[in-house]
């Protein structure tokens, strides 16, 4: 499985940091019931993928950090779960 470059990651998932051999960001949304129907939807994704997401959630701000832990970095997995969450909190 390729692992993923900072300047690669910039260029399929832009709106995403690379930090510590993992890709994060940070969604806001207007109360806690949107931030956790948020969370809700892409758990359905995730398991559909078998690509789980650390993350937490503080009232309406879910963080989310992606990394596959068994290849030390950034797959293509964590590129697809990525553009699905960024597609699901479009919706918002």
């Amino acid at each position: 499985m390729k692992l993923w470059t900072a300047s690669a990651l910039a260029l399929e998932v832009p709106t995403w940091t690379f930090t510590d051999e993992a890709i994060e960001k940070t969604f806001e949304f207007s109360d806690f019931k949107k931030a956790f129907s948020f969370m809700t939807e892409i758990a359905f994704h995730a398991e559909v993928h078998d690509h789980h997401p650390e993350w937490t959630n503080c009232y309406h701000r879910v963080h989310i950090k992606l990394s596959t832990h068994s290849h030390s970095g950034v797959t293509e997995k964590d590129i697809a779960l990525a553009k699905i969450i960024d597609r699901v909190a479009g919706k918002d």
